[in-house]
Protein backbone atom coordinates (compact mmCIF):
# COMPACT_ATOMS: atom_id res chain seq x y z
CA UNK A 1 0.00 0.00 0.00
CA UNK A 2 0.91 3.21 -0.61
CA UNK A 3 1.06 5.70 2.02
CA UNK A 4 2.39 9.41 1.07
CA UNK A 5 1.12 11.78 -1.65
CA UNK A 6 3.45 13.72 -2.61
CA UNK A 7 3.26 17.41 -4.53
CA UNK A 8 3.35 15.76 -8.23
CA UNK A 9 0.17 13.62 -7.37
CA UNK A 10 -3.55 14.61 -7.97
CA UNK A 11 -4.91 12.53 -5.45
CA UNK A 12 -6.98 14.63 -2.15
CA UNK A 13 -5.26 14.60 0.86
CA UNK A 14 -2.26 12.79 2.94
CA UNK A 15 -1.93 10.04 0.94
CA UNK A 16 -2.75 7.82 -1.97
CA UNK A 17 -3.93 4.68 -0.35
CA UNK A 18 -7.24 3.26 -1.61
CA UNK A 19 -10.39 3.87 0.69
CA UNK A 20 -10.22 -0.32 0.81
CA UNK A 21 -6.36 0.13 2.34
CA UNK A 22 -7.75 2.22 5.04
CA UNK A 23 -10.71 0.80 6.17
CA UNK A 24 -9.06 -2.67 5.80
CA UNK A 25 -5.92 -0.63 8.03
CA UNK A 26 -8.45 0.77 10.35
CA UNK A 27 -10.33 -2.82 10.95
CA UNK A 28 -6.88 -4.58 11.20
CA UNK A 29 -5.33 -1.95 13.69
CA UNK A 30 -7.38 0.31 15.01
CA UNK A 31 -9.92 -0.28 18.32
CA UNK A 32 -13.25 -0.44 17.10
CA UNK A 33 -15.31 2.22 19.71
CA UNK A 34 -17.27 4.07 16.98
CA UNK A 35 -20.08 3.05 15.01
CA UNK A 36 -18.60 4.46 11.69
CA UNK A 37 -20.32 5.90 8.31
CA UNK A 38 -18.60 4.11 5.30
CA UNK A 39 -16.80 7.77 4.23
CA UNK A 40 -13.25 8.00 3.81
CA UNK A 41 -12.36 11.65 4.17
CA UNK A 42 -9.29 13.36 2.57
CA UNK A 43 -9.44 16.76 2.40
CA UNK A 44 -11.76 19.69 4.40
CA UNK A 45 -12.84 23.26 3.74
CA UNK A 46 -15.17 25.80 4.84
CA UNK A 47 -18.33 23.02 4.96
CA UNK A 48 -17.13 20.52 2.76
CA UNK A 49 -15.85 17.33 3.58
CA UNK A 50 -14.43 15.81 0.39
CA UNK A 51 -13.47 12.14 -0.66
CA UNK A 52 -10.63 10.51 -2.72
CA UNK A 53 -12.23 11.22 -5.80
CA UNK A 54 -13.56 14.39 -5.62
CA UNK A 55 -16.49 13.69 -4.62
CA UNK A 56 -17.86 16.26 -1.83
CA UNK A 57 -20.01 16.46 1.37
CA UNK A 58 -21.94 19.17 3.18
CA UNK A 59 -20.75 18.50 6.91
CA UNK A 60 -23.62 18.65 9.19
CA UNK A 61 -21.69 18.16 12.22
CA UNK A 62 -18.65 20.36 12.48
CA UNK A 63 -17.07 17.60 14.93
CA UNK A 64 -19.61 18.49 17.62
CA UNK A 65 -18.86 22.13 16.70
CA UNK A 66 -15.30 21.73 16.57
CA UNK A 67 -15.68 23.64 13.45
CA UNK A 68 -17.62 26.34 13.87
CA UNK A 69 -15.11 28.69 12.01
CA UNK A 70 -15.25 26.40 9.40
CA UNK A 71 -12.66 23.88 8.18
CA UNK A 72 -9.26 24.91 8.02
CA UNK A 73 -10.54 28.34 8.29
CA UNK A 74 -7.95 30.74 6.46
CA UNK A 75 -6.96 33.00 9.37
CA UNK A 76 -6.67 30.36 12.20
CA UNK A 77 -4.26 28.38 9.68
CA UNK A 78 -2.20 31.51 8.66
CA UNK A 79 -1.42 31.84 12.68
CA UNK A 80 -0.44 28.14 12.79
CA UNK A 81 1.92 28.44 10.24
CA UNK A 82 3.33 31.73 11.27
CA UNK A 83 3.78 29.47 14.76
CA UNK A 84 5.61 26.85 12.86
CA UNK A 85 7.47 29.22 10.75
CA UNK A 86 8.14 31.30 13.60
CA UNK A 87 9.47 28.63 15.40
CA UNK A 88 7.32 29.34 18.46
CA UNK A 89 4.85 26.37 18.28
CA UNK A 90 6.75 23.53 20.10
CA UNK A 91 5.80 21.99 23.40
CA UNK A 92 7.37 23.99 26.33
CA UNK A 93 8.02 22.76 29.78
CA UNK A 94 5.54 24.27 32.04
CA UNK A 95 8.31 25.10 34.41
CA UNK A 96 8.85 28.49 32.61
CA UNK A 97 6.43 31.02 31.20
CA UNK A 98 5.47 31.35 27.15
CA UNK A 99 3.58 34.57 26.02
CA UNK A 100 1.51 33.13 23.99
CA UNK A 101 -0.29 31.04 26.67
CA UNK A 102 -0.35 34.61 28.24
CA UNK A 103 -2.28 36.05 26.45
CA UNK A 104 -4.31 33.66 25.22
CA UNK A 105 -5.55 32.95 29.17
CA UNK A 106 -6.48 36.78 29.15
CA UNK A 107 -8.31 36.82 25.86
CA UNK A 108 -10.78 33.53 27.07
CA UNK A 109 -10.91 34.64 30.47
CA UNK A 110 -12.07 38.16 29.34
CA UNK A 111 -14.31 37.16 27.05
CA UNK A 112 -16.45 34.57 29.04
CA UNK A 113 -18.35 37.49 31.67
CA UNK A 114 -17.84 37.77 35.19
CA UNK A 115 -18.44 34.48 36.64
CA UNK A 116 -19.55 33.12 40.22
CA UNK A 117 -20.29 36.75 41.09
CA UNK A 118 -21.16 36.09 44.80
CA UNK A 119 -16.87 35.05 45.16
CA UNK A 120 -16.47 38.63 43.73
CA UNK A 121 -15.94 40.68 40.53
CA UNK A 122 -11.99 40.10 40.54
CA UNK A 123 -12.31 38.53 37.02
CA UNK A 124 -11.85 34.80 35.42
CA UNK A 125 -8.67 32.73 35.43
CA UNK A 126 -8.42 29.80 32.85
CA UNK A 127 -6.85 26.39 33.54
CA UNK A 128 -6.24 24.62 29.76
CA UNK A 129 -6.11 21.06 29.06
CA UNK A 130 -6.72 19.23 25.86
CA UNK A 131 -9.61 17.51 25.37
CA UNK A 132 -13.24 18.71 26.62
CA UNK A 133 -13.05 15.62 28.96
CA UNK A 134 -10.03 16.60 31.05
CA UNK A 135 -11.34 20.27 31.40
CA UNK A 136 -14.04 18.73 32.98
CA UNK A 137 -12.50 16.27 35.08
CA UNK A 138 -10.65 19.78 36.35
CA UNK A 139 -14.09 20.92 37.10
CA UNK A 140 -14.78 17.92 39.25
CA UNK A 141 -11.67 18.60 40.95
CA UNK A 142 -13.13 22.39 41.42
CA UNK A 143 -16.37 21.48 42.76
CA UNK A 144 -14.88 18.52 45.09
CA UNK A 145 -11.89 20.91 46.73
CA UNK A 146 -14.57 23.57 47.18
CA UNK A 147 -16.85 21.20 49.02
CA UNK A 148 -13.69 20.15 51.36
CA UNK A 149 -12.28 23.57 51.98
CA UNK A 150 -14.62 25.86 52.05
CA UNK A 151 -18.11 23.65 52.60
CA UNK A 152 -15.93 21.51 55.37
CA UNK A 153 -17.14 18.17 53.82
CA UNK A 154 -15.33 15.42 54.40
CA UNK A 155 -12.95 14.22 51.81
CA UNK A 156 -14.32 11.53 50.03
CA UNK A 157 -18.34 12.65 50.56
CA UNK A 158 -18.38 14.77 48.43
CA UNK A 159 -21.29 14.89 45.78
CA UNK A 160 -22.02 16.37 42.15
CA UNK A 161 -25.47 16.67 41.08
CA UNK A 162 -26.08 15.91 37.37
CA UNK A 163 -28.54 15.48 34.75
CA UNK A 164 -29.74 12.54 33.19
CA UNK A 165 -28.99 11.80 29.85
CA UNK A 166 -26.15 13.89 30.10
CA UNK A 167 -22.70 13.49 27.84
CA UNK A 168 -19.58 14.98 29.34
CA UNK A 169 -16.80 12.15 28.18
CA UNK A 170 -15.69 9.03 28.89
CA UNK A 171 -12.96 8.68 30.82
CA UNK A 172 -13.86 6.41 33.89
CA UNK A 173 -14.77 9.09 36.37
CA UNK A 174 -16.81 11.14 33.78
CA UNK A 175 -19.04 7.83 32.93
CA UNK A 176 -19.37 6.99 36.32
CA UNK A 177 -21.54 10.15 35.98
CA UNK A 178 -23.58 8.85 33.02
CA UNK A 179 -26.75 7.12 32.62
CA UNK A 180 -25.88 5.59 29.46
CA UNK A 181 -24.75 2.10 30.16
CA UNK A 182 -22.93 1.27 27.10
CA UNK A 183 -20.48 3.94 28.27
CA UNK A 184 -19.68 2.24 31.36
CA UNK A 185 -20.34 -1.46 31.49
CA UNK A 186 -17.19 -3.64 32.67
CA UNK A 187 -15.32 -0.65 33.27
CA UNK A 188 -15.59 -0.63 37.49
CA UNK A 189 -15.47 -0.08 40.04
CA UNK A 190 -16.80 3.25 38.89
CA UNK A 191 -15.92 6.59 40.28
CA UNK A 192 -18.85 7.59 43.54
CA UNK A 193 -19.83 11.29 44.07
CA UNK A 194 -22.61 11.62 41.84
CA UNK A 195 -26.08 12.11 41.95
CA UNK A 196 -28.36 11.97 39.04
CA UNK A 197 -32.00 13.92 38.01
CA UNK A 198 -34.04 13.89 35.57
CA UNK A 199 -32.55 16.99 33.01
CA UNK A 200 -34.65 19.85 33.25
CA UNK A 201 -36.76 18.74 36.47
CA UNK A 202 -35.69 21.32 38.89
CA UNK A 203 -37.84 20.35 41.66
CA UNK A 204 -35.86 16.96 41.77
CA UNK A 205 -33.02 19.17 41.27
CA UNK A 206 -33.78 21.09 44.89
CA UNK A 207 -34.66 17.86 47.00
CA UNK A 208 -31.67 15.81 45.61
CA UNK A 209 -29.10 18.53 47.91
CA UNK A 210 -27.96 16.99 50.79
CA UNK A 211 -25.30 17.88 53.40
CA UNK A 212 -22.46 16.51 50.74
CA UNK A 213 -23.19 18.36 47.85
CA UNK A 214 -21.22 20.59 46.75
CA UNK A 215 -22.26 21.44 43.00
CA UNK A 216 -24.29 21.33 40.11
CA UNK A 217 -22.78 20.43 36.92
CA UNK A 218 -24.87 20.32 33.82
CA UNK A 219 -25.04 21.33 30.01
CA UNK A 220 -27.66 24.52 29.25
CA UNK A 221 -28.48 22.78 26.25
CA UNK A 222 -28.43 18.67 25.51
CA UNK A 223 -26.25 17.61 22.31
CA UNK A 224 -25.92 14.17 22.67
CA UNK A 225 -28.95 13.88 24.96
CA UNK A 226 -31.12 14.03 22.10
CA UNK A 227 -30.41 18.16 21.19
CA UNK A 228 -32.89 18.91 23.89
CA UNK A 229 -33.46 23.00 25.31
CA UNK A 230 -34.45 22.55 28.97
CA UNK A 231 -37.79 24.72 29.68
CA UNK A 232 -37.41 28.21 30.39
CA UNK A 233 -36.60 29.09 33.78
CA UNK A 234 -34.51 25.47 34.52
CA UNK A 235 -31.06 27.10 34.37
CA UNK A 236 -32.75 30.03 36.61
CA UNK A 237 -33.96 27.18 39.35
CA UNK A 238 -29.76 25.94 39.20
CA UNK A 239 -28.37 29.18 40.15
CA UNK A 240 -31.12 29.78 43.05
CA UNK A 241 -30.40 25.95 44.31
CA UNK A 242 -26.38 26.50 44.02
CA UNK A 243 -26.82 30.40 46.01
CA UNK A 244 -29.51 28.91 48.69
CA UNK A 245 -26.98 25.75 49.52
CA UNK A 246 -23.79 27.31 49.10
CA UNK A 247 -22.82 25.06 45.74
CA UNK A 248 -21.17 25.63 42.52
CA UNK A 249 -22.79 25.68 39.61
CA UNK A 250 -20.74 24.31 36.45
CA UNK A 251 -21.68 24.70 32.91
CA UNK A 252 -21.14 22.25 29.95
CA UNK A 253 -20.77 24.24 27.15
CA UNK A 254 -18.13 22.53 25.06
CA UNK A 255 -20.49 21.62 22.19
CA UNK A 256 -22.95 24.43 23.02
CA UNK A 257 -20.82 27.27 23.34
CA UNK A 258 -18.69 29.53 21.27
CA UNK A 259 -21.76 30.66 18.99
CA UNK A 260 -23.39 27.39 18.18
CA UNK A 261 -26.68 28.37 19.78
CA UNK A 262 -26.88 31.92 18.43
CA UNK A 263 -24.90 33.61 21.86
CA UNK A 264 -21.52 33.26 22.21
CA UNK A 265 -22.45 31.45 25.27
CA UNK A 266 -25.48 29.23 25.76
CA UNK A 267 -26.00 30.41 29.31
CA UNK A 268 -27.08 33.77 28.24
CA UNK A 269 -30.22 32.96 26.87
CA UNK A 270 -31.67 32.81 29.80
CA UNK A 271 -29.04 35.56 31.19
CA UNK A 272 -27.83 32.99 34.17
CA UNK A 273 -24.26 33.32 35.08
CA UNK A 274 -22.55 30.00 36.06
CA UNK A 275 -19.37 29.54 38.66
CA UNK A 276 -17.84 27.74 36.22
CA UNK A 277 -17.37 27.22 32.49
CA UNK A 278 -16.12 24.11 30.16
CA UNK A 279 -14.98 25.24 26.97
CA UNK A 280 -13.79 23.25 24.33
CA UNK A 281 -13.87 21.96 20.70
CA UNK A 282 -14.18 25.23 18.77
CA UNK A 283 -11.66 27.06 20.93
CA UNK A 284 -8.79 26.09 18.81
CA UNK A 285 -11.17 26.05 15.34
CA UNK A 286 -11.03 22.33 15.05
CA UNK A 287 -7.14 22.44 14.54
CA UNK A 288 -5.22 21.35 17.58
CA UNK A 289 -6.96 20.03 20.50
CA UNK A 290 -7.66 22.61 23.65
CA UNK A 291 -9.99 23.21 26.05
CA UNK A 292 -10.56 25.08 29.22
CA UNK A 293 -12.21 25.67 32.88
CA UNK A 294 -12.63 29.11 33.23
CA UNK A 295 -14.41 30.16 36.50
CA UNK A 296 -13.83 33.45 39.12
CA UNK A 297 -10.57 34.06 40.20
CA UNK A 298 -11.19 33.71 43.41
CA UNK A 299 -12.04 30.31 43.18
CA UNK A 300 -9.71 28.99 40.85
CA UNK A 301 -6.77 30.70 43.64
CA UNK A 302 -8.65 28.87 46.44
CA UNK A 303 -8.67 25.08 44.56
CA UNK A 304 -5.24 25.19 42.20
CA UNK A 305 -1.89 24.90 44.17
CA UNK A 306 1.24 24.15 42.54
CA UNK A 307 1.56 20.15 42.23
CA UNK A 308 -2.31 20.55 42.23
CA UNK A 309 -3.27 20.02 38.61
CA UNK A 310 -0.76 19.81 35.38
CA UNK A 311 -0.77 19.01 31.91
CA UNK A 312 1.93 18.01 29.37
CA UNK A 313 0.78 19.45 26.26
CA UNK A 314 -2.33 21.66 27.95
CA UNK A 315 -2.25 25.56 26.77
CA UNK A 316 1.02 24.46 25.03
CA UNK A 317 2.00 27.35 22.45
CA UNK A 318 0.72 26.24 19.11
CA UNK A 319 -2.74 25.27 20.82
CA UNK A 320 -2.54 28.69 22.38
CA UNK A 321 -1.55 30.19 18.85
CA UNK A 322 -4.97 28.45 17.61
CA UNK A 323 -7.17 29.34 20.58
CA UNK A 324 -6.29 33.09 20.05
CA UNK A 325 -7.05 33.07 16.81
CA UNK A 326 -10.07 31.09 16.60
CA UNK A 327 -11.80 33.67 19.38
CA UNK A 328 -10.80 36.65 16.99
CA UNK A 329 -12.73 34.52 14.51
CA UNK A 330 -15.49 34.01 16.62
CA UNK A 331 -15.97 37.87 17.84
CA UNK A 332 -14.46 39.59 14.39
CA UNK A 333 -16.60 37.68 12.14
CA UNK A 334 -19.98 37.59 14.52
CA UNK A 335 -20.55 33.91 14.00
CA UNK A 336 -22.61 34.19 17.06
CA UNK A 337 -24.79 36.25 15.48
CA UNK A 338 -24.64 35.06 11.85
CA UNK A 339 -25.72 30.95 14.00
CA UNK A 340 -28.64 32.96 15.56
CA UNK A 341 -30.09 34.82 12.28
CA UNK A 342 -29.17 31.74 9.51
CA UNK A 343 -30.34 28.87 11.92
CA UNK A 344 -33.60 30.84 12.68
CA UNK A 345 -34.45 30.51 9.11
CA UNK A 346 -32.97 27.20 8.66
CA UNK A 347 -34.84 25.57 11.46
CA UNK A 348 -38.08 27.30 9.70
CA UNK A 349 -37.08 25.61 6.81
CA UNK A 350 -36.61 22.37 8.38
CA UNK A 351 -40.50 22.55 9.93
CA UNK A 352 -41.62 23.26 6.65
CA UNK A 353 -39.89 20.15 5.69
CA UNK A 354 -41.25 18.12 8.78
CA UNK A 355 -44.90 19.70 8.30
CA UNK A 356 -44.86 17.42 4.70
CA UNK A 357 -43.31 14.31 6.24
CA UNK A 358 -45.09 11.03 8.06
CA UNK A 359 -41.47 10.00 9.96
CA UNK A 360 -40.63 13.32 11.85
CA UNK A 361 -41.67 13.89 15.57
CA UNK A 362 -40.36 16.91 16.42
CA UNK A 363 -38.22 19.35 15.24
CA UNK A 364 -36.33 21.23 17.91
CA UNK A 365 -33.02 23.69 18.82
CA UNK A 366 -31.04 26.91 18.79
CA UNK A 367 -29.13 28.05 16.56
CA UNK A 368 -27.28 25.96 14.36
CA UNK A 369 -27.82 23.46 16.79
CA UNK A 370 -31.09 21.89 15.67
CA UNK A 371 -32.49 18.16 16.44
CA UNK A 372 -35.22 16.56 13.80
CA UNK A 373 -36.59 13.63 16.25
CA UNK A 374 -37.69 10.42 14.01
CA UNK A 375 -41.09 8.56 15.11
CA UNK A 376 -38.92 5.55 14.04
CA UNK A 377 -36.47 6.03 16.90
CA UNK A 378 -33.41 5.22 14.36
CA UNK A 379 -31.83 8.86 13.01
CA UNK A 380 -29.30 5.94 11.63
CA UNK A 381 -31.54 5.20 8.94
CA UNK A 382 -32.10 8.24 7.27
CA UNK A 383 -28.48 9.65 7.95
CA UNK A 384 -27.17 6.58 6.10
CA UNK A 385 -29.66 8.07 3.21
CA UNK A 386 -28.38 11.92 3.81
CA UNK A 387 -25.00 10.29 3.32
CA UNK A 388 -25.71 8.95 -0.24
CA UNK A 389 -26.84 12.67 -1.24
CA UNK A 390 -23.77 14.21 0.01
CA UNK A 391 -24.55 15.01 3.31
CA UNK A 392 -23.14 14.33 6.74
CA UNK A 393 -25.33 14.18 9.81
CA UNK A 394 -25.14 11.84 12.31
CA UNK A 395 -27.58 10.80 15.05
CA UNK A 396 -28.38 11.91 18.96
CA UNK A 397 -29.17 9.63 21.45
CA UNK A 398 -30.32 7.18 18.44
CA UNK A 399 -33.93 8.66 17.84
CA UNK A 400 -32.68 12.67 16.71
CA UNK A 401 -30.69 13.74 13.46
CA UNK A 402 -28.40 16.45 14.20
CA UNK A 403 -27.87 19.20 12.06
CA UNK A 404 -25.04 21.26 13.29
CA UNK A 405 -23.09 22.75 10.20
CA UNK A 406 -19.89 25.18 10.34
CA UNK A 407 -21.09 28.50 11.35
CA UNK A 408 -19.85 29.87 8.46
CA UNK A 409 -22.74 27.69 6.28
CA UNK A 410 -24.52 30.07 3.76
CA UNK A 411 -27.50 30.17 1.41
CA UNK A 412 -26.48 28.11 -1.20
CA UNK A 413 -25.32 25.47 1.32
CA UNK A 414 -28.27 25.68 3.42
CA UNK A 415 -30.69 24.85 0.18
CA UNK A 416 -28.36 22.07 -0.69
CA UNK A 417 -28.88 20.81 2.67
CA UNK A 418 -32.80 21.47 2.91
CA UNK A 419 -33.44 19.65 -0.64
CA UNK A 420 -31.56 16.76 0.59
CA UNK A 421 -33.45 16.52 3.80
CA UNK A 422 -36.76 16.74 2.14
CA UNK A 423 -36.03 13.50 -0.39
CA UNK A 424 -35.16 11.38 2.38
CA UNK A 425 -37.80 12.94 4.93
CA UNK A 426 -41.03 13.29 2.78
CA UNK A 427 -42.38 10.60 1.33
Amino acid sequence: MTDINTMNQAALGFSQASDKDILDAEQVFGAHHYGRLNLVVRKTEGCWLYSQDGSKYLDCLAAYSAANQGHHNPKIVAALKNALDGNYGSVISNVVYTDVLGLFLKKISTLVPQLGLRFGKEGNKALPKNGGVESVETAVKLARYYGYKSKGIADGKQEIIVAGNNFHGRTITIVSMSSTPKYKEGFGPLTPGFKMVDYGNGKQLADAVNENTCAILVEPMQGEGGMYIPEQGYLKTCREVADKHDLLLIFDEIQVGLGRTGKMFCFEHENVVPDAIILGKAISGGLVPLSVLVTNSALMDMVFKPGSDGSTYGGYPLACVAGIAALDVLVDDDLPGRAAKVGAVLKKRIEAVAAKSSHVKEVRGRGLFIGIEVKSGDAMVFCRKLLDLGVLANDSHGHTIRISPPLTINDEEMDYLVERLEKVLVD
